[in-house]
């Protein structure tokens, strides 16, 4: 530590400056970090940390390869057969075994990324995600080399045991798609990936995500110390899935109603419930272009999104859907009474 150090805290703190007095403080914990002071060093992060977690600091003004992402506060439901398996991968990493490269697979929307942001929150690590568009080059051996450098940065990071890299998408990498043809590359960009992999500093998670897995070769699936596959979703996980999902977006708009039997009830007249990703979607824009007059809009929106060919929103339609007079009355709008006359003048013709 230098005297600037403790000018520059003293100038930045009296400056009211957080941000600059915290890059300081960061300065000075790795500098005894380098020194092999590594107990004061977690002592200082611990006092700048609101969690007592420290979270490495990239420098911005450098071109890098990853990006820091927000691992938000959302939860995401999973089935039990998937949430038993992260249970363990947490644990797995909580031993310090060196079990640390974890491979997620599964169908777009299957939770697997926001999963990623769940493990990065419960082990109070910093996420940082690869960009692999970044990655990828036309240029003979660029590709390789992006490789060996993004891993370099990633392995050169202050305190690993506070990281968690996330790898999406996988396959853009390991299918090498720009250079199918060429034999030779594929073979760099492949060794290149390979060697990392086996090179990773054990204190650094790693999870990376794919929906290509079939097409992989064994000789990379087996460089990850676990794979769990997350097409393990039964229709009744999804129905559970959408309940979480719509409690959460109905905190956000107020003036939607709560009738989530009704919710459920319209779910499953879906022939096939889609992923998590896209009911969030659905879910989501059906209350945000819902008419905030009216509190169940959503409800009737969400009908005609599940429902092919539903035609007109009408006590009718609804009841040959079976659809209940209090069900009926709440879609349309239209009073019990009202609802009950109407089916019985349509029975009588």
């Amino acid at each position: 530590m230098k005297k600037k150090n403790i000018l520059n805290l003293i100038k930045y703190y009296s400056e009211k400056n957080d941000i600059q007095f915290r890059n300081e403080a960061y300065d000075i914990a790795r500098d005894f970090d380098s020194a092999g002071d590594y107990q004061l060093a977690e002592y200082i992060m611990s006092l700048l940390s609101k969690n007592n977690v420290f979270y490495p600091q990239v420098n911005d003004d450098k071109e890098s390869f990853f990006k820091k992402v927000d691992v938000g506060n959302e939860s995401l439901p999973l089935p039990k057969a998937i949430s038993d398996d992260i249970v363990g991968m947490i644990n797995a990493i909580n031993h310090n075994a060196g079990i640390n490269k974890f491979m997620f697979i599964g169908a777009p929307g299957t939770g697997k990324t926001e999963t990623v942001k769940q493990v990065a929150r419960l082990l109070e690590r910093q996420l940082f995600m690869i960009d692999t568009s970044e990655l990828i080059d036309s240029k003979l051996g660029q590709t390789a080399k992006n490789i060996s450098d993004a891993f370099a940065e990633i392995n050169t990071l202050p305190y690993p045991a506070k990281v968690l890299i996330l790898i999406d998408e996988l396959d853009s990498i390991a299918l090498d798609r720009i250079n199918n043809n060429d034999l030779r590359e594929m073979g760099r960009v492949t060794s290149a990936f390979f060697k990392e992999l086996d090179n990773l500093n054990e204190n650094i998670v790693l999870v990376a995500t794919t929906n290509l897995f079939e097409r992989f070769d064994k000789a990379l699936t087996r460089r990850f110390d676990s794979i769990i596959d997350f097409n393990r979703y039964t229709k009744e996980d999804l129905v559970e899935v959408a309940e979480s999902i719509l409690n959460t977006q109905l905190k956000r708009f107020k003036t939607a109603g709560h009738d989530m039997k009704l919710f459920k009830k319209i779910i499953n007249c879906m022939t096939i419930i889609p992923y998590p990703g896209e009911l969030k979607n659905l879910i989501r824009s059906s209350i945000a272009f819902s008419n905030p007059n009216n509190e169940f809009d959503y409800l009737r929106r969400m009908i005609r999104n599940v429902i092919p060919n539903i035609g007109e929103i009408s006590p009718n339609n609804l009841q040959k859907r079976g659809f209940t007079i209090r069900e009926i009355e709440v879609l349309t709008g239209v009073s019990k009474s009202s609802v009950q006359r109407e089916l019985k003048g349509e029975n009588h013709e």
